[in-house]
């Protein structure tokens, strides 16, 4: 019933869907705007092109709230989501993912994040921020390398969190680096992977470096699909945020029951910028609707989830920097690639958007400075970032070892 209102509403208040839908009457196509089948597949591309024609007519983009993608095929792409769509949002989130694993927004709890929250120039602590309003200890992924590992250690030692979030790989240094020197941190009721893959290697490295279980989280800026993994270790998908397809690689139809394919969801909690059939850009598999999970509960499971792993840059200090979408947020330019080709040495090819200037291109340079540190930064403007074989192409592309 929700995505047959979510398709009927879009059809009749959303610009771009208002236009897609009076051109197939043109056409003289009868078929039901209630039927998912009917819809066409929305690209990040078609979506980045003019974000607002995908606001409803009957919102006030003043009272909204705006949030950025994470822009791992590019660049990134506003999101505009209502104060009460966002309230839901987190109360799943506190539903499924904190209270699942016994632990609260309302207790201490500390966060790995990629905001430049001091200066990356800073060699001596501290390399975080507190936030009170939200109970949260704010650490730098920027700043974390096996040199810091014992000031973070202290910082969780004196702020005392229940649980973190964090950036799987980020964490994965500090994990290595605290096991490697013998270090003891602060033991944790549970650590939430956030944002990026997380891979077994870092579950392990986790939870033996701060010994408590590691749960992993699937979610997205558009808000269109989500999930969270529970103490069995199955993933469990939040029907409420959206309904969830899986499409064959090459062609837009169901993948075979047996094999991975593309994640295609229809966001069910926005209607304020409803997103029809999204393309996420990740691939998955869904597990047999008959199965049921040992932990009891009836959500639907997402057997396996691939994608956003995006290579991370390395400094020469030895700090690897996984978080380098801003340099991009608010700046005309279309598409982005940063490749490292060296410790001293990125390359940065881009497609430049109108208002592109040499003054873009310095603010371009700066950024990144402030989050890598005094390495060669080139950049080159070309008409289009090469893709793979998939139509896809990474943010961030690493040729040295590490």
């Amino acid at each position: 019933e929700r995505v047959a209102y979510v398709l009927r509403h879009a059809a009749k208040n959303v610009p771009y869907y208002q236009k897609y839908w009076k051109d197939r009457r043109q056409k003289g196509e009868k078929v039901s705007i209630e039927n998912l089948q009917n819809w066409p597949i929305l690209r990040k591309e078609d979506l980045r092109k003019n974000p607002k024609a995908f606001l409803s007519d009957d919102c006030d983009i003043r009272k909204m709230f705006c949030t950025y993608t994470s822009g791992t095929t590019g660049t990134s792409l506003p999101i505009y989501s209502s104060r009460e769509t966002l309230r839901t949002w987190y109360a799943m989130y506190e539903a499924r993912n904190r209270r699942w694993n016994r632990v609260s927004i309302k207790e201490r709890w500390g966060i790995m994040g990629g905001k430049l929250v001091v200066p990356y120039h800073k060699e001596t602590p501290p390399f975080w921020v507190y936030n009170s309003g939200l109970n949260q200890l704010y650490l730098s992924t920027h700043h974390i390398s096996p040199q810091n590992a014992g000031y973070y250690v202290e910082a969780l030692h004196s702020y005392h969190p229940s649980h973190l979030v964090v950036y799987p790989s980020s964490a994965y240094i500090l994990a290595s680096a605290v096991l490697d020197q013998g270090l003891t941190p602060p033991k944790m009721k549970v650590i939430i992977s956030n944002a990026e893959l997380l891979l077994d290697v870092h579950r392990e490295k986790l939870a033996k470096a701060f010994q408590c279980p590691v749960r992993n989280t699937y979610s997205m800026v558009e808000g269109a699909a989500g999930g969270s993994e529970c103490q069995k270790g199955s993933m469990h998908i939040w029907p409420e945020a959206g309904h969830i397809e899986i499409l064959d690689d090459n062609e837009n139809v169901p993948a075979k029951s047996e094999v991975a394919g593309r994640i295609i969801a229809t966001g069910l909690l926005n209607t304020d910028m409803p997103l029809i059939r999204y393309e996420t850009g990740d691939r998955g598999k869904l597990a047999d609707r008959n199965s049921e999970c040992l932990c009891g509960r009836k959500l639907p499971v997402m057997e396996t989830i691939e994608g956003r792993l995006n290579d991370l840059i390395v400094t020469p200090d030895g700090r690897q920097i996984f978080w380098l979408n801003p340099v991009f947020y608010g700046l005309p330019v279309l598409e982005a690639q940063i490749i490292q080709h060296s410790l001293e040495q990125i390359h940065v090819i881009l497609v430049p958007a109108y208002g592109y200037s040499n003054e873009i291109a310095t603010e371009i340079v700066k950024r990144l400075h402030d989050r890598v540190g005094k390495m060669k930064i080139e950049l080159k403007e070309i008409e289009s970032v090469p893709r793979s074989a998939n139509g896809k192409f990474k943010f961030v592309i690493s040729r040295i070892s590490h």
